[in-house]
């Protein structure tokens, strides 16, 4: 009986492996559009951005981040998002405010609504298959290689915390 409840114990602690929709791309804020299929068998760190957050200072965590493991296989994606209220009003003031107070050159999407029904199909999707909504602007999911949530982080946890760098050390060891 003990061997049981272990059992179930074990089955309600662990994560549903399944993959996300990765199929659909965004627009970039650059031009053109971003595939997020384009980096299968990388990790992705996504983080829903905005430009007049009391996070945005986050973004050059983001950047030193990406600058760091960028070689060895990491992708940050910037997903500017004015679903709270608080982006620019377009993607050439976001791109311009982006490079002009961080360098950014991280790849970056045009502004992209991140929750509710107009939600980009990989939040849709984060949604469905994880049961995850951002809750505020930088929020962050940790996408492994083979296309499966590693980690969610909220608004607080910094890009160069411990946790965050930790688990993506893991991914590309």
């Amino acid at each position: 009986m003990k061997y049981l409840i272990a059992l179930i114990a074990v089955m309600s602690l662990a994560r549903t492996a399944d993959a996300l929709d990765l199929s659909a791309t965004f627009e970039s804020i650059d031009g053109g559009e971003i595939a997020v299929s384009d980096w299968a068998g990388q990790p992705v760190l996504v983080v829903n951005t905005a430009s007049q957050c009391a996070f945005t200072k986050q973004y050059r965590g983001l950047q030193d981040l990406y600058d760091a493991y960028r070689d060895q296989g990491l992708v940050v994606l910037a997903v500017p998002s004015d679903d709270f209220k608080q982006e620019l009003r377009s993607n050439a003031e976001v791109k311009e405010f982006c490079e002009l107070q961080y360098g950014i050159d991280m790849p970056m999407t045009g502004i992209t609504s991140v929750k509710g029904k107009t939600a980009h199909p990989l939040f849709a999707s984060l949604r469905e298959e994880e049961n995850y909504v951002p809750r505020w602007n930088f929020s962050k999911v940790l996408i492994g290689p083979e296309g499966t949530v590693v980690a969610t982080y909220s608004s607080k946890t910094e890009p160069m915390s411990n946790k965050i760098v930790g688990q993506i050390e893991a991914l590309l060891d």
